[in-house]
């Protein structure tokens, strides 16, 4: 299954030629990963720090394609790939008026107190693996 996000270009995204500046485009894959979390997971941000844990990314590697400019909408699809005990990796994409602007794969792993791996509670591995599997 593929989790989506519209995400509008504003301001605050572009640089002075008014196309996204390229870190501001991993802000966006945060929010979209964060979004799917609450969303599919339901496990908000929130909640995990309370717990004192989190999902640092470990790994991130774009293929940016075309610019994005300010006042596009970029629909963001989120697929998951691999679930592991502690990690995750996901393939994000955005496409705007029919055009690809980016790919990224993200590994992003579950951490507790002190940054140490720790696996998924069964509730949220439950809820993902449901998610990735169903078609």
């Amino acid at each position: 299954m593929i989790y989506t996000r519209p995400i509008r270009i504003e301001f605050n995204h572009c640089d002075p030629a008014g196309i996204v500046f390229y870190p501001r485009y991993f802000e966006m894959t945060n929010s979209v990963v964060e979004n799917f979390f609450r969303d599919v997971a339901r496990y908000p941000y929130e909640a995990m720090m309370a717990k004192g844990q989190g999902v640092p990314t470990a790994r991130i590697e774009v293929d940016f394609r075309a610019p994005s400019r300010l006042g596009e909408v970029l629909d963001w699809s989120l697929e998951v790939l691999r679930l592991g005990r502690s990690a995750i990796d996901l393939r994000l994409s955005a496409e705007g008026d029919g055009i690809h602007r980016l790919t990224a794969t993200l590994t992003l792993v579950m951490v507790g107190d002190g940054g140490r791996p720790i696996s998924w509670a069964e509730e949220v591995r439950a809820r993902i693996t449901a998610f990735k599997e169903a078609a």
